[in-house]
């Protein structure tokens, strides 16, 4: 008896206390909650798009950009933080004052909004630290603010040809997932103004030098979309590039140069200089690429001048090896007779003698047989076709033996002081037309 006792006055002291806990919750909410939060409870239809029976619904856009946190060339992407504000007016939350209602970003759920997405987008999130970043605003006259704080991929389709001295335009695209044009009208809120915080931005490898907005239409399969454009122009900041590529490259050419002023006795000095350098140009250009779309539609900018840096530090190795094997040939030919000019004479006239009487040997014994046989005049005329073919042979070796005397070096130590002036000329030259043709064209 004592037991149930206890129960049943426990469950009574319980059932006084939530009564208590319920009165002054209901009275609270029907004192707190103002009017048009009350209309939101019991009669708003969030389903149904405002002005559902009068036409389109117009929805103003404006943003913030936070910040753009990185730019991939290799992905073709930005990511950026923006803070995205959509206004539209909604004759159904209308409410006497003259004050808005900033609501809890949670009351969101109640209301009709309108489906902007991305389009470009690969990756998008909303940030919820301490909560959603979400604010919902009502004005008397029914007018919303609706904004969210988010972060966002999207692709940018980039031309490369002239990196790093390039500028490419990015642009973030907002459209209507399911309300045609018939339904929802977009259009920036201040025009050009609308977009903010890039003139303030400061981004590592880029300049903003301009952006605007645009109004337009996606035409798809299931009807015509409203489209809002930003467009952005980023400009590519070449000075990192001209201390980590371009000034390290034009010193490597320059100390391959080293090599046509010392002696070419020393082999072992020479050599080591070339193949240094060629090593280290090849590892300069291999860590420029890392950082760059293994695409074979873009001949950058930067991989013309690391190819044309590494022609002349090849081509500095190759005057070497030339040098060295005419300096050889001398010293054999010294060994030579003092005669040797007149015995390569000799030998030309004999390899010529040796033609023409391989080529006249056949025409005696013509002769032989036609005074024998007294053959007729056809065989005159053979005869002079074949001197005219055994003519041309000979025709053809005096212009290789004149072909390579002009080839022939008397002093190869004047190969290295033609090079130290025609290597750094040629040099100048072409990097005077690459940066003109790049910057200026």
């Amino acid at each position: 008896m004592y037991s149930l006792k206890c129960c049943s006055l426990r469950a009574l002291f319980l059932l006084i206390l939530y009564r208590s806990m319920q009165v002054p919750e209901a009275e609270g909410k029907s004192e707190i909650l103002p009017p048009t939060i009350q209309k939101i409870i019991k009669g708003y239809n969030k389903y149904l798009r405002p002005f559902f029976d009068n036409g389109p619904v117009s929805v103003g856009m404006s943003m913030d950009i936070a910040s753009i946190d990185t730019i991939s060339e290799i992905n073709m992407d930005y990511t950026a933080t923006i803070f995205l504000r959509q206004r539209w007016t909604d004759e159904r939350l209308c409410f006497d004052g003259n004050k808005s209602l900033s609501l809890d970003g949670r009351l969101v759920e109640m209301l009709w909004v309108p489906d902007t997405f991305i389009v470009d987008s690969k990756r998008s999130f909303l940030h919820d630290v301490t909560v959603e970043n979400r604010l919902i605003r009502i004005y008397p006259n029914g007018t919303v603010l609706y904004a969210i704080r988010i972060t966002t991929t999207v692709s940018c389709s980039m031309d490369l040809t002239k990196y790093p001295m390039d500028k490419q335009t990015c642009t973030l695209q907002l459209e209507s997932w399911g309300y045609n044009i018939n339904d929802v009208m977009f259009y920036w809120t201040r025009g050009n103004d609308s977009v903010r915080g890039l003139d303030t931005l400061r981004l590592a490898q880029y300049t903003v030098e301009d952006h605007f907005t645009s109004v337009s239409e996606a035409v798809y399969e299931t009807g015509r979309y409203p489209k809002l454009v930003f467009h952005f122009e980023l400009k590519r900041n070449i000075l990192y590039f001209i201390l980590e590529t371009y000034v390290p490259s034009i010193l490597l050419v320059v100390l391959s140069w080293v090599s046509f002023w010392i002696s070419q006795s020393s082999v072992p000095a020479r050599i080591c200089i070339g193949v240094t350098t060629v090593l280290t140009m090849t590892t300069l250009m291999m860590g420029a690429r890392t950082s760059l779309p293994n695409a074979n539609c873009f001949i950058k900018a930067i991989d013309v001048y690391l190819g044309i840096c590494f022609s002349f530090i090849f081509g500095a190795l190759l005057e070497y090896a030339v040098t060295h094997f005419c300096t050889l040939h001398q010293l054999s030919s010294k060994e030579l007779p003092m005669d040797d000019d007149e015995d390569d004479e000799e030998g030309k006239n004999r390899a010529l003698a040796a033609i023409t009487n391989n080529c006249s040997t056949p025409d005696n014994t013509n002769k032989i047989n036609s005074n024998k046989s007294n053959q007729t005049s056809i065989d005159r005329k053979s005869e002079r076709s074949k001197h005219s073919v055994c003519s041309s042979p000979m025709s053809v070796m005096k212009r290789l033996f004149c072909i390579f005397d002009c080839f022939h070096v008397k002093n190869p130590y004047h190969i290295d002081n033609y090079a130290r002036f025609s290597f750094p000329l040629s040099f100048i030259i072409i990097n005077v037309l690459y940066w003109v043709y790049y910057l200026y064209f």
